[in-house]
């Protein structure tokens, strides 16, 4: 019986048939319709939004031919150096640098305690994750209540309280804006941590107890490296949620007041885009907000996940 064999012609075609398809096209298939998802609802905007960019763009009504020139990098050099949107990146900044480490350190050290056997646990587990699900005009209403000129807090504090108010003081209403952010977004980074801590063994606590190590020794040198690439996750998430911020703004501070305090680029971008039909320059903006967004996370990444 003549054996049969395969030609090396046939050999290379297969080879670069798995490599182009992958060892299962079935696959392929099965990812189409959410990979034409992404390309139309993120893709394809963002391609759309770099090329409007290098024009004077604006909207108008379906059919109308109108003339939107070419200006090249001029609608970034209007970004770069208009006071509005560099001043919505400094307050961005301060939301940052107080909004991620409380997301960080509260979500990881409130799920380290969640993940212990204590009494209630189901109960205390609920309640973090309620104001991540409820809406967050209902959330911000009872906040508006609580932190108002009249409100709770300033019931309490008596004179100790600012003035103007919190929502309404140009050096409060960012911070609090950075809380309220954080409070509300805790229950889903506590989530996050909870599945991180699963996946760590607990013969290395055991370990850590037989050496002698507490319980804080055993957060610092177990828990922590365990929870790293979660860390990761949750900052970089973090971030992103800063730097796009808009509705917490609106709707605390009636659009980024007091006296523009609080606007942040994703507001001052709709601003400019919608309400004014500024869209070439609203679409730089927002090409900028985006290579910020990617350098910061980049950095965390590697800065996180150099061991």
């Amino acid at each position: 019986m003549a054996s049969a064999t395969a030609t090396p012609g046939a050999d290379a075609q297969t080879t670069k048939s798995r490599r182009l398809l992958g060892r299962n096209p079935i696959g392929l298939v099965l990812i189409a319709p959410y990979a034409l998802f992404l390309f139309g609802i993120y893709l394809f905007p963002l391609i759309f939004q770099l090329w409007i960019s290098f024009f004077d763009y604006f909207f108008t009504a379906p059919g109308v031919e109108v003339d939107r020139p070419f200006v090249g990098l001029e609608n970034y050099t209007r970004a770069l150096t208009d006071p509005t949107f560099l001043a919505s990146l400094r307050h961005s900044a301060i939301f940052l640098i107080i909004n991620v480490p409380i997301t960080v350190v509260g979500s990881l050290v409130l799920a380290w305690a969640l993940n212990s056997k204590i009494r209630g646990l189901t109960f205390f587990r609920t309640s973090y994750y309620v104001p991540y699900v409820t809406a967050s005009v209902a959330v911000i209403i009872v906040w508006i209540f609580m932190f108002g000129s009249q409100g709770i807090v300033n019931t309490v504090l008596g004179d100790l309280a600012p003035d103007p108010s919190w929502l309404i003081n140009s050096a409060w209403a960012m911070p609090m804006i950075a809380i309220f952010v954080a409070w509300k977004q805790m229950g889903y980074f506590i989530l996050l941590y909870l599945a991180a801590l699963q996946n760590v063994p607990d013969s290395l606590y055991e370990a850590a107890s037989v050496d002698g190590a507490g319980k804080w020794k055993q957060f610092r040198y177990v828990t922590i490296p365990g929870v790293k690439p979660a860390t990761t996750l949750v900052l970089i998430l973090a971030t992103i949620t800063g730097m796009n911020l808009y509705t917490e703004p609106y709707l605390l501070t009636n659009g980024g007041g007091p006296n523009g305090a609080s606007i942040t680029p994703v507001f001052y971008i709709y601003q400019k885009g919608v309400e004014q039909g500024d869209a070439g320059f609203a679409a730089a903006m927002g090409m900028i907000l985006l290579v910020i967004t990617l350098l910061i996370s980049f950095i965390q990444r590697r800065y996180l996940e150099k061991d």
